[in-house]
């Protein structure tokens, strides 16, 4: 059953916890360790349960043609090749015998190492080695007794009932042999792969899918006989013997994938977990990131409108990095939300800072007027933050906030190395934004007089030039010529 993530619906859900009935995704679980399946609820700090990809898996019948590409990767060309081709060469005696029967073992053992591959969540398929060595040969054996069982039922039930139980007998058999052979891959048990209860819960809890897979599969079975048959009957036998086997194990290499990917995408209904594998090689997922962990928290708590919580969150993350950009940002967005003057005014000198690094001239002047509200006539009393504020105003078209910005500012701040920076600014302001060139001029005046010893001091002349002629004061044009 697929489930959508609380907090963030439309995103799958990776993670469920049983107290509180809450569905969790990656967004809100930056921490969780997937490779062990562990995971605390942010609610209740209680173990959750790991739902895997069962709820972002894509349906089998929408890949197709994911499947009829499968058996065309290197490794199980690699493996189906050596597998028909091999036995070609062999010696026609007990020895070429041997090599055949270890072979047709082999691919046995491939086409089931596919299953479990693909159940874990890995669609790419598993490397030539698992075909020949390691264990696992047994598989091959198990199934081939789980075959003769089946035969035996088959030929029990005529024998006790006569046609009619026997042709029900052959009918739970042949509907119930994919499950069988799912069964078995996982289990690795013959009397599991037999019970008609196991046979009959896994079957259940698929569902109608399940009836649909089985239609796919006869397909298959009929397409893989015919392609063969069409080898046989129109090429020559040394043609058509390895073109015929080559296209039988292909085909069982898609009917096996497809199998598995069916535990897989019905994973959580059958009581076990996967997650796609192959995208996520390489990445270190012990590494617990504890900003996106804080960044996931604040999420939830907003949407569960504990904005109190979320305020002594960011507070508290303030006091440990008090020039974090992105911390201050999100409380001015939470406060200004809250309207919450008495905050705003404690920080905002950190928030008019943040405003002025992004630009945000209308964001200024708005912060501005509310903190103009908490305390009427306020001044900012930082020199050089002043002026960041009233250059992001002047860039945005805030022509008169900027001036109330700087507001008598040889006043407050005589000496201040600011002072030519700030008054350039103004007149700036005065005469680009505001056309009042006469007053422009007064403080490009005051400049040349009183900061005499400032880098600016030699460029007042060509401002005072242009403020003349009522040209827009951009100062001297820049200069690439060498001297002699």
């Amino acid at each position: 059953m697929k489930h959508d993530c609380h907090y963030h619906p439309g995103d799958p859900a990776k993670w469920h916890c049983g107290d509180c009935q809450t569905h969790y995704c990656s967004r809100c679980m930056p921490d969780a360790d997937t490779r062990q399946r562990r995971a605390l609820c942010p609610n209740c700090s209680k173990a959750m349960r790991y739902l895997g990809a069962a709820t972002e898996v894509v349906p089998f019948w929408q890949r197709l043609g994911a499947f009829f590409r499968y058996p065309f990767h290197t490794d199980p060309l690699i493996v189906v090749a050596i597998c028909t081709l091999v036995p070609l060469v062999a010696p026609a005696n007990l020895i070429g015998l041997l090599i055949w029967l270890v072979l047709l073992l082999a691919l046995f053992k491939y086409t089931y190492a596919v299953i479990n591959h693909t159940a874990e969540g890995h669609l790419k398929p598993p490397p030539v080695a698992v075909a020949f060595t390691g264990s696992g040969f047994g598989i091959v054996i198990l199934q081939l007794l789980v075959f003769v069982l089946m035969g035996g039922l088959v030929t029990a039930a005529a024998m006790l009932g006569g046609p009619i139980l026997m042709m029900l007998a052959l009918a739970f058999v042949v509907l119930a042999l994919p499950a069988s052979i799912m069964v078995l891959a996982m289990e690795r048990s013959v009397g599991a792969a037999m019970n008609p209860m196991n046979l009959a819960v896994l079957i259940s809890r698929i569902g109608t899918p399940y009836f649909l897979l089985y239609g796919y599969l006869i397909l298959l079975t009929l397409a893989s006989g015919a392609a063969q048959d069409f080898a046989v009957n129109h090429f020559p036998m040394w043609v058509a013997q390895p073109l015929a086997g080559f296209l039988n194990s292909t085909f069982t290499l898609i009917l096996f994938h497809m199998l598995g990917y069916l535990l897989f995408q019905y994973q959580e209904e059958l009581g076990f977990a996967s997650d796609i594998q192959d995208e996520s090689v390489g990445q270190d997922t012990h590494q617990r990131d504890r900003t996106a962990r804080f960044d996931a928290d604040i999420d939830m708590n907003l949407k569960n409108g504990n904005y109190d919580r979320v305020q002594s969150m960011l507070k508290e993350a303030l006091k440990r990095d008090r020039d974090n950009a992105l911390r201050i940002g999100q409380l001015y967005q939470l406060l200004t939300a809250r309207q919450d003057t008495d905050e705003l005014y404690r920080y905002h000198p950190r928030i008019l800072g943040w405003l002025a690094d992004r630009n945000d001239g209308e964001g200024i002047a708005g912060m501005l007027n509310t903190l103009q509200e908490a305390e009427p006539g306020f001044k900012v009393d930082d020199p050089e933050l002043a002026v960041r504020c009233a250059r992001a105003l002047y860039h945005r078209g805030q022509f008169k906030p900027a001036l109330r910005v700087l507001q008598d500012f040889h006043k407050r701040f005589p000496d201040n190395e600011q002072l030519a920076p700030a008054y350039l600014l103004v007149a700036q302001t005065l005469a680009n934004g505001l056309s009042q060139w006469e007053k422009a001029t007064a403080f490009l005046t005051f400049i040349q007089k009183q900061c005499v010893n400032h880098p600016l001091h030699e460029q007042i002349t060509v401002y005072l030039e242009q403020a003349q002629n009522k040209e827009p004061l951009k100062g001297p044009k820049a200069t690439f010529s060498v001297q002699d």
